[in-house]
């Protein structure tokens, strides 16, 4: 046999060695995975997933690290399962992958890896609750931390949980603080078995916690214990045994029933497990009602709607009734456990299912009339992106217990002692719009002005009436527009555009003032007024511009202190005449051409005479010379709208000649003369 020939028989004999093992690891993984032995598989797939990523490796290895709280890891493995098998993934492997980006604080991209998926599915109602549940935990986040919180000293790196009052002790499961030897340990975690445990109050720490009844220890679970008011009897869940030996179903699997002890000469006695438990479903986490004749549970027995349900049962006697799922108000499709019913008749539960912020959250819902009202969650900050749950409070004081699995703690599940600080009023972001509404010139506020809310589509919402102090409120949702509007008789409207954003609890101010019609009419009218003395104004500048520049442009028009005149040469009249004569018709045709140049031009021809002679008759002869004048205009065009006659007789004297003697011929010369006064442009 050649060396080649031997090199390739050995390559083939380690590649079937190789593929033998490799099956080998995938059916023990396999196995591993179906008895729920999550931490024994990990490894097992680990080996064996660089080689086979089938979709269900993929899976149980994400689902290994899911069920041990290795969220990170589970994120990375669901991630790629949801990206390479989109079509084999169904709702299950969103959830756990949106839950692992909850606990990551990634919540957008956990609502959004749920959208899509509901959108790939058409399911547009799942959509809505889901929008609907978002909009629920943001009104539960937006009352901020509603508890004060702390880490017990009694903490380990183990898991703690279930913590319950009994006397001046706290009970509590933990893991066995020195577990035998050869002592099996719980394959789900790799931790060994839960036992119950207890602490006083007063010494709470770990080296004083002791086991809290030997005669209870078994070598399976034992954990959430619960006891009646008097202390004499106990529910609390462990394997199912028998005989201290742990008794497994068809799956190989011992699931979890509850057990009833009493307590008999300081011993815990007549342990019996329910008459409801069985080999085939887990039946977990007891809890008693306020009169102690109703046992509450969590359970997969068959009929429920989801993985684990809240369920009830009568207490008669030493019997009990018929066990009754609380229905579709506390149990969703997906984990309901660990109930507790406080003093004040609240069911406190832990859920994955309602609006929560990642894995298990706690919620409380009030019965009503023996109703199980819609559940809130109990907000931050005992709800977590982690598990948490076991919640027990005395209602009378506020104070009580929970566990978590949260980062910062000590170990897998912690105990935290709570304090309720802020009561649970859950409400849609709201904000206020108001103000006072005055009167613009008196800044007084009005009364009875009628103030009305108007939604984006300018319908009325609500309206009020402001009091007698002017002022006016309204309650509206965040993130939406408004306008207010304002009115009153006898005065103006105004209105204001509102645009409001996620603000909780802010006040805009919708302040407006509005202004008296008697106001605004006088107001007006003096606008009109000082718009008619502007317009005067201008007129006046304008003419005064005009006239400037008709002035400058001819030179026979001149300023006469006030007046405007135009300049001719002297107009003589036959003595004691009044006719035109034909040498002044030149000049006076000067005076026409100008006004026929200037169309707007109105002229006044003023006739005037010396002193001598009678009063009155100079002035009627100073007139017929002026009419004259005017006549002539006329009969060349004039519109006798533009030419005025006067005479002033001797009332205007150029030269004053008292008595007239004084004056010499040509000073009264001066003063008979015919003036062409510019009236307007």
């Amino acid at each position: 046999m050649t060396a080649m020939k031997r090199i390739y028989l050995i390559l083939i004999v380690f590649t079937l060695q190789f593929a033998q093992a490799q099956t080998q690891d995938l059916q023990r993984a396999k196995r591993l995975f179906e008895r729920t032995y999550y931490s024994e598989a990990i490894p097992v797939y680990e080996r064996i997933i660089d080689q086979n990523r089938s979709f269900e490796v993929v899976k149980n290895l994400a689902d290994s690290y899911y069920y041990t709280n290795d969220y990170a890891n589970a994120q990375r493995q669901y991630r790629f399962l949801i990206s390479m098998f989109p079509e084999a993934a169904d709702a299950e492997y969103y959830f756990k992958y949106s839950q692992t980006l909850k606990a990551s604080g990634n919540y957008d991209e956990a609502n959004k890896v749920m959208r899509d998926y509901y959108l790939s599915t058409n399911n547009q109602k799942t959509i809505e609750n889901l929008e609907k549940d978002n909009l629920i935990l943001e009104n539960i986040s937006a009352l901020g931390n509603r508890f004060d919180i702390k880490n017990l000293n009694i903490n380990t790196h183990n898991s703690e949980f279930g913590a319950v009052l009994l006397g001046n002790k706290l009970v509590f499961a933990a893991v066995k603080r020195k577990p035998f030897t050869f002592e099996k340990v719980y394959k789900w975690n790799n931790e060994s078995y839960l036992d119950l445990m207890s602490v006083s109050l007063k010494n709470m720490n770990v080296d004083s916690i002791k086991k809290f009844a030997v005669e209870l220890d078994s070598p399976l679970h034992e954990s959430n214990a619960v006891f009646t008011k008097n202390g004499k009897t106990m529910y609390f869940t462990r394997n199912n045994s028998k005989d201290g030996v742990r008794v497994k179903n068809e799956n190989k699997v011992s699931v979890l029933q509850i057990f009833k002890a009493e307590l008999v000469d300081g011993k815990w006695r007549n342990i019996t497990a329910l008459p409801f438990n069985s080999d085939n479903y887990s039946v977990e986490h007891p809890a008693l009602s306020t009169d102690e004749k109703t046992l509450y549970f969590a359970s997969d027995m068959p009929g429920s709607i989801g993985s684990f349900d809240i369920y009830s049962v009568p207490i008669l006697g030493s019997d009990y009734g018929t066990p009754k799922n609380l229905g579709s108000t506390i149990n969703t499709d997906k984990k309901e456990q660990f109930p507790f019913i406080s003093k004040d008749n609240k069911l406190y539960f832990s859920s994955n299912g309602h609006a929560g912020y990642g894995f298990m959250d706690v919620f409380v819902s009030e019965i009503k009339n023996n109703e199980f009202v819609k559940p809130v969650n109990v907000g931050l900050p005992v709800n977590s992106g982690y598990d948490d749950f076991s919640f027990v409070i005395d209602s009378d004081i506020q104070h009580g217990y929970f566990a978590s699995n949260r980062k910062g703690g000590k170990g897998g599940d912690d105990i935290y002692e709570i304090s309720e600080i802020q009561p649970l009023v859950v409400e849609n972001c709201m904000q206020y719009i108001s103000g006072i509404i005055t009167d613009v010139t008196t800044k007084l506020p009005l009364e009875k002005a009628k103030v009305s809310l108007q939604d984006a589509n300018k319908k009325e919402i609500e309206s009020a009436f402001t009091t007698a102090d002017g002022r006016f409120s309204f309650s509206v949702a965040c993130e939406k527009s408004y306008t207010v509007y304002a009115s009153k008789e006898e005065y103006t409207n105004d209105s204001k555009f509102l645009k409001l954003y996620k603000d909780r609890k802010k006040v805009n101010d919708a302040s407006m003032a509005l202004k008296s019609i008697k106001v605004v009419k006088e107001e007006e009218l003096a606008i009109e007024q000082q718009k008619k003395k502007q317009q005067l104004a201008d007129a006046e500048t304008k003419k005064k511009e005009k006239i400037a520049a008709i002035v400058a442009a001819e030179k026979d028009i001149v300023k006469d202190k006030e007046r405007l005149l135009i300049k001719t040469d002297p107009i003589y009249f036959d003595y004691d005449l009044w006719y035109i004569r034909k040498e002044s018709k030149p000049i006076l045709n000067r005076v026409i051409e100008l006004m026929k140049k200037y169309p707007e031009m109105v002229v006044e021809i003023g006739s005037h005479t010396d002193n001598r002679g009678n009063d009155k008759y100079n002035l009627d002869l100073s007139t017929q010379r002026a009419n004259s004048t005017r006549e002539y205009f006329l009969s060349q065009g004039i519109d006798k709208k533009r030419i005025f006659a006067r005479g002033y007789g001797e009332t205007v004297q150029i030269v004053k000649c008292q008595p007239s003697e004084s004056c010499t011929e040509e000073q009264h010369e001066l003063n008979r003369r015919s003036e062409f006064v510019i009236k307007n442009l």
